[in-house]
């Protein structure tokens, strides 16, 4: 006899065998399963523990109870980069500007693009604030919102920081224009024209620049496409070379979508005290994991002040509004210095309206949206990867974050593979563009921030049909 819990276990199984409820979906709640099937919660809860067992759902804290993802089959993953060993003066600028000409351009299709869509973001919810926060801003908000920035907004980061299990307080932050400002303040305050610098390979084209605007060299460290710095590889350049400071982006990391353990990111922090060289943590993706938790950011394990971590609402909340920050640690002082020397202070309207949204808008509700979106578009990106794409390709699994890395046959030059693609209307951004040494050119970065659609199916298809004659002409 098949009991009531056993009864609603295998209705659910079967939605979701047929497809009716997809990887993703929530279910409905314990309460209202209740009303549904005439049961009390304790039938719900053991059906749901039923489903849990056998891999159909998972809980997710505070949220509810979901249709698990199917495994996916993927393709092979990259294994650990090995950039050549050496410091070097960094010249990528004018290849990355080449490369971003056409990022305005609303015709190409935007898998190249370091953006997701704006279309995930509630902006006309967060514009509604922005307008009535400005009739009421206060006169002298011009002059309280100096440097380190609006109280209110600096008191609800570091709640979020709360969450992390870090004990940082408002006078800790320093509001920035966005994270790229954060990151360059930071960079600029723990360096000299001249100095050498550690980080990922691959890394951002925005941290290149950064460190070739300064005068900075570089020293490309080996890193896992899934568990990212290689911590032998950093130790042994810590040892041959005097670096001054580390820039790495610890948590989802742009291009490649790792995420360090947190046993790899305490091992880290505590490698690098031993040796007395500053952290800037670039934790911009922090709010886009996939998982059922955020991980813990590198500043979790700092206890000496040497991690300088810069974050940003541009990813997961505000693109246009370029409201990021940083807590600094012991180079506090320095950074809230040079900001004030450089653009004196942040704009207090945007400020003050997104302090507001934190506290009104729905912040975590937007959030769930967005990572499950993030979630379901990743799933659509692999498996139109897998339709389109010619056998050798080798493609990340990231956890969080928007960025595929795929390593093509080495037969495809990446660079001409872009510029075909753009006579397509397609952008893809090429692996050269994402390393001091300018390596990496049979590698791209795919973007899965954008809603799926026929247009972006289709530009899939296209870019499988541009690599298969590369790979032909190249093995010609």
């Amino acid at each position: 006899m098949v009991t009531r819990y056993e009864h609603v276990a295998i209705e659910f199984s079967s939605l979701i065998s047929r497809g009716i409820l997809r990887p993703g979906d929530r279910i409905p709640s314990v309460r209202k399963a209740c009303v549904q099937y005439h049961v009390n919660a304790s039938t719900i809860l053991k059906a749901y523990g039923q489903l849990e067992a056998r891999g159909l759902i998972n809980a997710r804290p505070r949220s509810g109870y979901y249709v698990r993802a199917r495994e996916a089959v993927w393709a092979p993953e990259p294994v650990t980069s090995s950039p050549r060993p050496g410091s070097t003066r960094v010249d990528v600028a004018n290849l990355v500007f080449e490369v971003l000409a056409s990022i305005k351009d609303r015709a190409i299709v935007p898998l190249g693009s370091a953006f997701p869509s704006p279309e995930m973001f509630p902006l006309e919810k967060l514009n509604k604030i922005a307008a009535a926060t400005a009739r009421r801003l206060p006169t002298w908000s011009s002059i309280d919102d100096l440097t380190p920035g609006n109280a209110e907004l600096r008191r609800l980061i570091g709640l979020r920081y709360l969450e992390s299990g870090l004990a940082v307080s408002a006078d800790d932050i320093v509001i920035t224009s966005g994270a790229m400002e954060a990151i360059n303040l930071c960079l600029q305050s723990v360096t000299r024209a001249g100095d050498t610098v550690a980080i990922e390979s691959p890394t951002f084209y925005s941290t290149l620049m950064a460190i070739e605007r300064m005068g900075l060299k570089a020293v490309e460290i080996a890193t896992h496409p899934r568990e990212g710095i290689d911590l032998r590889s950093i130790r042994v350049a810590l040892d041959k070379y005097d670096i001054k400071a580390c820039i790495f982006n610890p948590t989802f990391q742009n291009p490649l979508g790792s995420c360090m353990p947190d046993d790899n990111k305490r091992e880290l922090v505590g490698l690098l005290a031993r040796y007395g060289v500053p952290l800037v943590e670039d934790d911009v993706y922090c709010e886009l994991y996939l998982g059922d938790s955020r991980p813990r950011p590198a500043k979790a394990f700092d206890r000496e002040g040497l991690v300088l971590h810069c974050g940003s609402f541009a990813k997961c909340l505000a693109p246009g509004y370029r409201i990021g920050w940083t807590a600094p640690g012991r180079f506090k002082e320095a950074v809230e210095r040079l900001k004030f020397m450089t653009t004196l202070a942040t704009a207090s309207l945007p400020q003050a309206a997104i302090a507001e949204y934190l506290k009104h808008g729905g912040f975590e509700r937007h959030l769930r949206k967005l990572r499950h979106s993030l979630s379901v578009q990743l799933e659509s990106m692999r498996q139109g990867l897998e339709r389109h794409f010619p056998a050798g390709c080798k493609i990340t699994r990231p956890e969080g974050g928007y960025m595929l890395w795929i390593e093509l046959p080495r037969a495809v030059d990446a660079l001409r593979l872009h510029r075909l693609a753009l006579e397509k209307h397609i952008s893809v951004a090429p692996g050269p563009i994402f390393s001091a040494k300018r390596s990496y050119s049979n590698c791209m970065r795919i973007n899965f921030g954008h809603p799926w659609s026929k247009a972006i199916d289709d530009a899939v298809k296209t870019l499988g049909t541009l690599t298969a004659e590369l790979m032909c002409s190249g093995n010609v």
